[in-house]
């Protein structure tokens, strides 16, 4: 590389040899490792639902139920509303039917994936 520099009022050209700096390169990313013992596993647990149960579909906690033992519902009626994170979410009907069992209280805390009614 050529360089000009001026010094006391004298220019001068010069010739600069410049070696590339070798940059370092991101190693081995190992993600849950760590030395010692192994952590201990882990485990969490959802109450099982049937084919015929409405789930969560995140984790939150029961707002309010809006329908009773029995009650013949429509495909897309509000059954019930969850409230995570102070909103709330309807959760509805996936088909017509009967209302077979209610598996929750009002302000019982839900899991994602937990059955809250059992549909007849």
């Amino acid at each position: 590389m050529k360089l000009k520099v001026t010094v006391n009022g004298i220019a001068y050209d010069i010739e600069v040899e410049v070696e590339e700096e070798e940059r370092p390169t991101l190693g081995a990313v190992i993600i849950g490792g760590g030395g010692g013992a192994s952590p201990a596993p882990t485990t969490a647990s959802v109450k099982a639902a049937s084919a015929n149960a409405v789930v969560a579909p995140l984790s939150g906690a029961v707002a309010r139920i809006l329908v009773a033992e029995g009650d013949e519902i429509t495909e897309g009626q509000v059954l019930l509303v969850l409230e995570a994170m102070k909103m709330e979410t309807e959760i509805t009907a996936p088909h017509a039917g009967k209302v077979g069992r209610i598996l929750v209280k009002e302000r019982d805390s839900v899991a994602g994936g937990e059955a809250l009614i059992e549909l007849a």
